[in-house]
């Protein structure tokens, strides 16, 4: 079992990041399929801040959920999402990507059994400026409860 201190250990890891090109044709597309208003192109739809920061965090997510112990065959679960957009993103333009793990922590719920909750956040960055902010959280579950079965 992937243990505490373990857990413990992965709270700081640096992703490797990368830059994001945000695609103006997948701004069209994404405003289109959400029914959001097609205007000039001049700014993108707000969800490109999670989109573009998932896509370039720099690893999968399997190899994610390995650097906790973990496979998608081991039932992890997502967790929460949250973006805060800072300022307004454009088609056309690159954004450069990096992120950490910010907490992890075990937890144990009589539905669930033990598991671990690993929060994360990615950052976009536009040069200098802090463009965009997505945290997440993925739910681990380490062991079943077999009260349940």
């Amino acid at each position: 079992m992937f243990s505490e201190e373990d857990l413990n250990s992965k709270i700081g890891y640096q992703f490797p990041g990368g830059e994001y090109f945000l695609e103006p044709y997948k701004n069209w597309l994404t405003n289109d399929a959400v029914g959001a208003p097609v205007d000039s192109g001049e700014l993108a739809h707000p969800m490109f801040c999670y989109y573009g920061a998932l896509a370039t965090m720099g690893i999968s997510l399997e190899e994610f959920f390995a650097v906790f112990g973990a496979t998608s065959d081991d039932g992890v679960m997502f967790g929460e999402a949250e973006i805060d957009v800072r300022r307004a993103l454009t088609p056309g333009s690159t954004y450069a990507v990096s992120g950490e793990v910010t907490g992890a922590r075990r937890k144990e719920s009589r539905k669930l059994g033990v598991f671990d909750l690993v929060e994360f956040e990615l950052s976009l960055h536009d040069g200098d400026e802090l463009v965009g902010v997505s945290r997440n959280s993925f739910i681990f579950p380490r062991e079943l409860n077999h009260e349940d079965e």
